[in-house]
C-alpha cells in the first residue's frame, strides 16, 4: 500500500518549498556591527575578518547610507581606543567627547532613524584589556558596575537608543536602569548580553579593538572568572532570567552556532526579545574556508544564518548582514 502522505510532495520545486517555509530572512532580523578609529580617511580592511573594516567618523557616513539604502536599520557601535587613553579604571569611557559618543553623534547626524546601540565594557578602554577593573590581581565586580552605569549615561546622553553592557558582571543591569530611570532616561533601552561565554570564537575582534587581557604577571590571562563556562547550560537561564528581573529589554547569547541549545532554552523561557552574536570567529572560519575552495561561501552563510533564526533569534548581530542582505534581495 502506498503512503497517503507524502512529505516530498512539499519539496517537489522552489515554489512549493518557498511557500511553506517555516524561517524567513530579512533585513529586520539584523544589527551590523561597526568598528570604529580615530583619524581620518581610514577605511581599514581587518586581516582577520576578510572584507570588514574599521573606519574613521569621516568615512562611516557613507558605510551607514549604504546600510539604511539595504534595508538594515540598526547598528551596534564599538571603537578602539589609543593605548594612551587607556588606564585600568576605563576613565576615557565617561569622556563626553570621547571617540563612542562622537561616533554616536556622527551615526545620528548621518542618518536620525537609524537605531544605534552601544557596547558597555572596560575593555576597550583598559590597559589590561579586561571588561573590570583590577586590584589585586582580580576582577572587582561593583566598582567596575558604577563605572558602566556611568558610561551608559553617556552613551544615553550623547543620542544611543540602547546600551549593550557586554561585561558580565553581576547586577550591572539594575545598576544601569536605575542611573538612567534616575537621569531622566527612560526610553533608553537595555540588550544585555545576558549569556555570554568564554569563547575561543572571539579572538579576531580582539585584534580588532586591541582589547585581549595582557599577558601581565598576577594579571587574569583569560575571563573566565566572569564569563561563562562554555560546558554549562542551565546556568545561562539563570544568568538571562535575573537580567529581565533587572530591567533589561532584550536579552542576547554569544557566540552563535556553537550555542544553538542555549538559543532555544532560553527562547522558551523569556517573553523579551532574544538576539544572538555570530561572533568573529565564525565569521573568519567561513571566510578561509570559501578562500580555500573547500566551502560555498553564500551557501554556508544563508544555512548559519537560518540555523541561528530557526533556533529562536528575534535579533541577529553579524558580520554578514550586508552579504546576507544583498543576496536575498
Amino acid at each position: 500500500m502506498y503512503p497517503i502522505k507524502r512529505n516530498r510532495r512539499l519539496r517537489s520545486n522552489e515554489a512549493i518549498r518557498s511557500l511553506v517555509r517555516e524561517t524567513i530572512i530579512s533585513p529586520n532580523d539584523f544589527l551590523v556591527p561597526l568598528f570604529i578609529v580615530e583619524g581620518n580617511g581610514i577605511k581599514e580592511e581587518i586581516a582577520s575578518m576578510p572584507n570588514y573594516y574599521r573606519f574613521s567618523l569621516d568615512l562611516l557616513e557613507t558605510e551607514v547610507k549604504e546600510l539604511w539604502k539595504l534595508g538594515l536599520k540598526s547598528v551596534l557601535l564599538f571603537v578602539k581606543v589609543p593605548d594612551n587613553l587607556k588606564d585600568n579604571k576605563g576613565t576615557e569611557a565617561l569622556n563626553p567627547d570621547g571617540l563612542m559618543q562622537r561616533a554616536i553623534k556622527t551615526v545620528k547626524n548621518i542618518c536620525p532613524e537609524m537605531l544605534v546601540m552601544t557596547d558597555v565594557a572596560l575593555d576597550p578602554y583598559s590597559s589590561f584589556g579586561h571588561d573590570g577593573i583590577i586590584e589585586n590581581g582580580k576582577i572587582v565586580n561593583d566598582d567596575t558596575v558604577e563605572v558602566l552605569a556611568e558610561m551608559s549615561l553617556s552613551h544615553a546622553e550623547a543620542g544611543a537608543n540602547f546600551v549593550a553592557p557586554s561585561d558580565m558582571m553581576d547586577g550591572r543591569i539594575l545598576a544601569i536602569r536605575e542611573t538612567l530611570e534616575d537621569e531622566g532616561y527612560t526610553d533608553t533601552g537595555i540588550m544585555s548580553y545576558s549569556a555570554k561565554y568564554a569563547s575561543a570564537f572571539y579572538c579576531p575582534f580582539r585584534d580588532v579593538l586591541d582589547s585581549a587581557p595582557a599577558a601581565i604577571k598576577d594579571i587574569p590571562k583569560d575571563k573566565k572568572t566572569y564569563q561563562m563556562d562554555y560546558a554549562n547550560r542551565f546556568e545561562a537561564i539563570r544568568e538571562t532570567e535575573m537580567d529581565i528581573d533587572e530591567g533589561a529589554d532584550i536579552v542576547m547569547i554569544k557566540p552563535g552556532l556553537c550555542y544553538l541549545d542555549i538559543v532555544r532554552e532560553i527562547k522558551n523561557e523569556v517573553d523579551v526579545p532574544v538576539a544572538v552574536y555570530q561572533v568573529s570567529g565564525e565569521y573568519a572560519m567561513l571566510k578561509a574556508a570559501a578562500e580555500k575552495g573547500w566551502l560555498d561561501h553564500d551557501a554556508v552563510m544563508m544555512e548559519q544564518i537560518i540555523a541561528i533564526k530557526r533556533a529562536g533569534a528575534d535579533v541577529i548581530a553579524s558580520y554578514f548582514a550586508k552579504d546576507v542582505v544583498k543576496l536575498i534581495s
